[in-house]
């Protein structure tokens, strides 16, 4: 590949560049969202807490709260919302270049939602744990929307945009053709040029205590979800923990419904105004990564069926370990017993030399999304029913992988097949 003449725009590393690229689309969320600000604040306060009192107090289970101080401060995910195959690849060139690629598929039209979508995020350990950060990404299906003409005009509207800029796309080719991120690919307002049209739908800090976050949300007249998605409050926290403010009031103007040709007529329409919600500020609190889950439930059935399935996890990291319900890593920082250094160890020894603090066994921090979860969250804070209070009505709600794979021209990482196993056998690190 080539390489910048002298004298040109140095190089600059993914994971630095997806740390220039969150922090920019925090500052640009705050401006829309202002009340996102206060979210973070909340945030850090809680965290601040949570570790002043793991100084304060060494009893304090630390396993739980090994989360970086640093990595803290940045946000550990963002929603955006597509809605062509078109945006969908041209967001999967600008993730490429910040060291993001497509885990996981997502169907949401089991919530009553006309979407699937996928979480762009580094896939190596290392670019993990130099920044977590990740985008999840909807494209809307039109083609599964039950009225006829509700479906045909959203493909007349979408065949009408072009979210992507000329200038975009020139950046674009340069980088690609260097095979490397341009440090003037940071300086040329990426946020801006990539999302001044594409729906930001949210940001997300992670919390070490979303419970006490909650609270003090209410306590700050914030209104709040009524309860937080994914597994119960524990000691030993597994998978993910979900909750927000909720989506605010914006207002746009639209043409009147019998504006000609989509109110292209040379003639001004007449617009009216409308309010909808769809921007919020959500937090998580990420556990131990688990090595089966009910991840597919329906999700009218997904509430009880969580809380059967998670009842069945221990709440102690010795029984996680022992039961094989959770993926970890360990790390050598004692000196063996005599006759045991090179030995092959079985679970029994391993947990001997775990309580003779010879061995550190570590929880693999769970790194995606639950799908139910997720549902929940868009349920809460996205409006899919019609004004008289029905559910949005569509045909066939079903998962369409092959469709998304079509429209992202390539296949997202199964979520399973990852690198958990792989990093529970041969001690890789991962974030915590």
């Amino acid at each position: 590949m080539g390489q910048p003449p002298p004298g040109a725009a140095s190089f600059i590393e993914p994971d630095d560049l997806r740390t220039k690229f969150a922090l920019a689309m925090s500052a640009m969320y705050q401006k829309v969202v202002p009340l996102y600000g206060n979210l973070l604040d909340i945030v850090r306060r809680v965290n601040q807490d949570v570790l002043r009192k793991k100084e304060e107090d060494l009893t304090l289970d630390t396993i739980t709260i090994r989360a970086s101080a640093e990595r803290l401060t940045l946000e550990r995910h963002g929603a955006i919302r597509l809605g062509t195959p078109h945006e969908l690849r041209t967001v999967k060139r600008i993730f490429a270049i910040l060291g993001m690629h497509p885990v996981g598929y997502y169907d949401l039209s089991v919530a009553g939602l006309p979407m699937h979508a996928t979480c762009f995020r580094p896939t190596s350990v290392q670019s993990l744990h130099r920044n977590p950060f990740l985008v999840f990404t909807t494209m809307l299906r039109p083609e599964i929307l039950a009225a006829e003409d509700a479906r045909q005009l959203s493909w007349e509207l979408l065949q009408k945009r072009n979210k992507s800029t000329a200038k975009l796309s020139r950046v674009l080719d340069t980088a690609e053709s260097q095979n490397e991120a341009l440090q003037t690919f940071s300086r040329q307002a990426v946020v801006a040029a990539t999302f001044d049209h594409a729906h930001v739908n949210h940001l997300t800090p992670r919390t070490l205590g979303i419970s006490v976050v909650q609270a003090a949300m209410r306590e700050a007249d914030m209104a709040v979800k009524a309860r937080i998605e994914g597994p119960a409050i524990r000691q030993c926290p597994i998978l993910l923990r979900q909750t927000s403010f909720l989506a605010l009031e914006e207002y746009v103007h639209f043409r009147q419904s019998d504006s000609t040709d989509l109110g292209l007529a040379s003639t001004e329409p007449e617009l009216i105004k409308a309010g909808y919600k769809a921007r919020f500020g959500e937090v998580e609190e990420r556990g131990a990564a688990a090595i089966a889950l009910a991840a597919n439930a329906e999700p009218e059935q997904a509430n009880i069926i969580a809380e059967d399935v998670f009842k069945q996890y221990s709440d102690t990291w010795t029984e996680l370990r022992s039961k094989e319900l959770i993926h970890s890593e360990y790390f050598c920082i004692g000196k063996a017993p005599p006759g045991e250094a090179g030995q092959q160890l079985d679970a029994l020894a391993l947990e001997r030399l775990i309580a003779q603090s010879v061995i550190e066994a570590r929880p693999i921090t769970y790194e995606d999304f639950l799908p139910f979860s997720t549902a929940g969250i868009f349920q809460s804070n996205i409006q899919s029913r019609n004004k008289d209070g029905r559910p949005l009505q569509m045909k066939h709600p079903e998962p369409d992988l092959l469709g998304f794979v079509e429209a992202l021209e390539e296949e997202p990482v199964n979520i399973q097949s990852w690198e958990y196993h792989r990093i529970s056998s041969t001690g890789d690190r991962l974030p915590h």
